[in-house]
């Protein structure tokens, strides 16, 4: 697969993330969901080698979490054996790609609020959107031709993902904190910032997601889990997409509190 083609698919990925947080639902949700399944799966397919080792971890917790939703494991050890590692590159080939709205945007789009405010907003907006990522890919489970389970969930790791990222830097726009230097290496910053669960500020050290590096294990870390709740929409019948659209509404909301809590406190500490 060449690089354009590979690049393709965190460029879909960040434009469904962004439709659907911002409310500009798309008339054929699934079925734009269902064409990034397939890009995923053909990507994740024909990445080199030596980006696809596997992921003990991401074992662990899809195979749990599939066991669960009646579905087995054949289908996880399958996911789990493309690693960590090619999705954690995704995500972060994806950050820049997301549409950002800065701080003057936020307060177009919300006339009269405060930050606290706006924050709620875009914490409850991001949780909705998450939610109706997760509810999409388990209505996939109940449609015959939709063989390919690990690639819907891959799909669905990286929209769900770039949801939060975006509510990440969306919730520093709105407090006037957003990270330094150009939109790319803010948007790492952010990266890192999901990955910690704190606040550009609160974060140790630099941004280095080098192999090896503790942010790429703790990138790598968080995606593992991210894959286990996906992996929820996978339930038999219905009872998948209910599992995944109330999984993913509430790990993007205790997301948002916990960078809201960080911002808060360095605005008063400030």
């Amino acid at each position: 697969m060449d690089e354009s083609a590979e690049l393709a698919l965190p460029e879909r990925a960040a434009e469904i993330a962004a439709d659907l947080t911002e409310g500009d639902q798309p008339r054929d949700r699934p079925g734009r969901l269902a064409a990034l399944a397939r890009k995923a799966d053909l990507a994740r397919r024909t990445a080199p080698a030596r980006r696809m080792a596997s992921s003990v971890p991401l074992a662990r917790s899809a195979a749990a979490v599939a066991t669960v939703a009646g579905r087995g494991t054949r289908a996880t050890r399958r996911m789990a054996g493309g690693g960590t590692g090619w999705l954690a590159d995704q995500v972060i080939a994806m950050a820049p790609r997301l549409r950002v709205r800065d701080q003057a945007a936020l307060q177009a789009q919300f006339p009269g609020k405060s930050a606290d405010e706006i924050a709620e907003a875009l914490i409850s907006g991001a949780a909705r959107a998450a939610s109706a990522a997760g509810g999409a890919a388990g209505l996939w489970a109940v449609v015959p031709v939709v063989t390919a389970f690990p690639a819907e969930v891959l799909a669905e790791t990286l929209v769900v993902t770039g949801i939060e990222i975006k509510l990440v830097a969306e919730l520093h726009e709105a407090y006037g904190m957003r990270a330094e230097g150009n939109f790319t290496e803010r948007m790492r910053a952010y990266v890192a910032s999901w990955a910690h669960r704190r606040g550009v500020l609160m974060i140790p050290g630099g941004v280095v997601f080098a192999p090896g590096s503790p942010l790429a294990r703790l990138l790598r870390r968080r995606l593992a889990r991210r894959l286990g709740r996906s992996t929820a929409s996978l339930g038999p019948l219905l009872s998948g997409a209910v599992a995944g659209a109330m999984l993913n509404a509430s790990a993007t909301r205790k997301l948002g509190r916990e960078i809201l809590r960080d911002l808060r406190q360095h605005q008063i500490s400030g």
